[in-house]
């Protein structure tokens, strides 16, 4: 059936479609050498959502999940960013590796995989007539919001992003910053703006306000908003504000990682290779909805897009 409405502005897309996302599974070290001949080639799969019908290039917002795949916020913010007149391309990360979560076993999964997904669907995008290349912005969800932070490194721009896409702004949502990479304070000139929650026990906000003070030190455009009393995907659209534990879900709040000289990441508490054995490597975390925290959040990210991609 033709398109022959404009329903964007009730924060449905006027056309959806599913596209194939040639991607990389590797390990971390494999990723901080840049061995793409090493790793496994893999199909994953993204949704780009068009708020409105006709032929001309709209900004575009990648959205990357967390560790327990694409939920309900991920669909939040599919439907918000298109009434705001923004396309979507949501990432599937997980089901074409044959995996639905990782939230028990990180280890299934290195993190960094995650960045090159982003880099590769950059790619798609490029070669897409609805996108405007210039207005491209990645955000991301806890592990997702790590993968859309560190993305705008320009050591890992520089050996994973084959597009001719730079993104104008990078917005990870309770992000882990546990990891400190080589080189992590050299990022895009860009705008990043990091959404947290203060009583987040997953990826307490603490270390990236850390890995903030660093980057604004070396002359960043940089800031983190945490929301009182937030907890972990704090921007779920429904449910009670009462935390809920996710059973068995690993967290790293209380470990340092870092990268050495080899390309590998260690625990920096006693320099051997870190591992989710590891005793820094706790359990249990909680999440909660908290809708003036999401409203909030909506709020900033709406009048940051406005100004970023100059919508009308």
């Amino acid at each position: 059936m033709a398109e022959t409405r404009d329903i964007g502005s009730a924060g449905y897309a006027a056309r959806v479609e599913l596209h194939p996302l040639p991607s990389l599974t590797l390990t971390d070290e494999q990723f901080l050498k840049g061995a793409e001949n090493e790793g496994k080639l893999v199909t994953i799969a993204g949704s780009l959502r068009i708020p409105r019908g006709g032929t001309d290039r709209l900004p575009v917002v990648i959205l990357m999940h967390g560790s327990g795949g694409i939920g309900s916020y991920v669909e939040f913010w599919q439907r918000e960013l298109n009434a705001l007149g923004v396309s979507t391309f949501a990432i599937d990360g997980f089901t074409g590796r044959g995996l639905s979560n990782v939230n028990a076993n990180q280890s299934l999964l290195a993190r960094t995989n995650l960045i090159v997904d982003i880099y590769r669907s950059l790619g798609v995008l490029a070669k897409h007539p609805r996108v405007d290349p210039q207005r491209v912005a990645i955000m991301g969800f806890s592990r997702g919001g790590q993968a859309a932070l560190y993305a705008s490194v320009k050591r890992f721009d520089h050996l994973w992003n084959k597009s001719s896409i730079f993104p104008a702004l990078y917005l990870p949502f309770y992000p882990d910053c546990a990891i400190t990479f080589k080189a992590d304070t050299d990022v895009a000139d860009r705008p990043i703006r990091i959404f947290g929650g203060s009583s987040d026990d997953y990826n307490p906000p603490a270390s990236c306000a850390a890995y903030v003070e660093r980057l604004k030190a070396a002359g960043r455009n940089v800031e983190i908003t945490v929301y009182p009393n937030a907890q972990h995907v704090f921007d779920i659209p429904f449910g009670p504000e009462t935390p809920v534990t996710v059973e068995g879900g690993q967290t790293v709040r209380n470990c340092k990682i870092s990268e050495d000289a080899n390309g590998g990441l260690i625990n920096s508490s006693n320099g051997a290779h870190f591992t989710y054995a590891d005793p820094c490597v706790e359990r249990g975390p909680h999440y909660a909805p908290n809708a003036a925290a999401r409203n909030f959040a909506l709020q900033a990210v709406r009048e940051i897009l406005t100004r970023t991609f100059d919508l009308k």
